[in-house]
């Protein structure tokens, strides 16, 4: 996971480095109809001459569990194969939420968090955690640049050719921290 400088300017979130430069741009849809909501307008618009902060997670289970998965698949285990790829699977969303949690910590927003895993389940905490992909952050193409600005080699994660995660067992995030962030629909 890391911090990055940012800043809004319409349905744009802007990335910089430490240096100040431009590193990236995500784009973000909005609503259409409601409150017209956009993932951007929970950032400081570059126009106050204000930086923000963003923080992006990556986690995976590793090439092993991908490989594990397979050699149980082709010796037609396939109620073990399931069984462990759901575990995989759900154990990489755990950890998302572990370095989640972390993130709000470090952020100072932590100690607004719900004492009971219950209310955590419904987003009883400040802040969201999204993944690319669903609705309010669609573009499957802005995993190159969360990749590139964690250095996702690190951990050997790379993406396919359609902008997936490999290994499966992989997930990664914006983490906004403002307090009205919530999960929206598009449409």
């Amino acid at each position: 996971y890391g911090y990055f400088h940012c800043a809004s300017i319409e349905n744009t979130l802007v990335v910089y480095g430490d240096n100040g430069a431009e590193r990236g741009r995500f784009r973000f849809p909005r609503q259409p109809d409601g409150r017209h909501l956009c993932l951007a307008d929970y950032f400081v618009p570059a126009s106050s001459g204000k930086r923000d902060v963003l923080a992006l997670q990556l986690v995976t289970m590793g090439a092993r569990a991908s490989q594990f998965s397979e050699e149980l698949f082709k010796a037609s285990r396939y109620d073990d194969y399931l069984h462990f790829h759901g575990l995989s699977v759900e154990t990489a969303e755990g950890l998302a939420e572990f370095w989640h949690r972390r993130v709000r910590h470090e952020l100072g927003i932590g100690a607004a968090d719900s004492p009971t895993i219950e209310q955590l389940f419904n987003q009883a905490y400040q802040g969201s955690r999204y993944s690319l992909g669903y609705p309010a952050c669609p573009r499957l193409d802005d995993q190159a640049l969360i990749l590139e600005l964690l250095g996702a080699d690190r951990i050997g994660v790379a993406l396919t050719d359609e902008m997936q995660l490999n290994p499966e067992q992989s997930t990664s995030a914006l983490i906004m921290h403002h307090p009205e962030a919530r999960y929206f629909s598009i449409a």
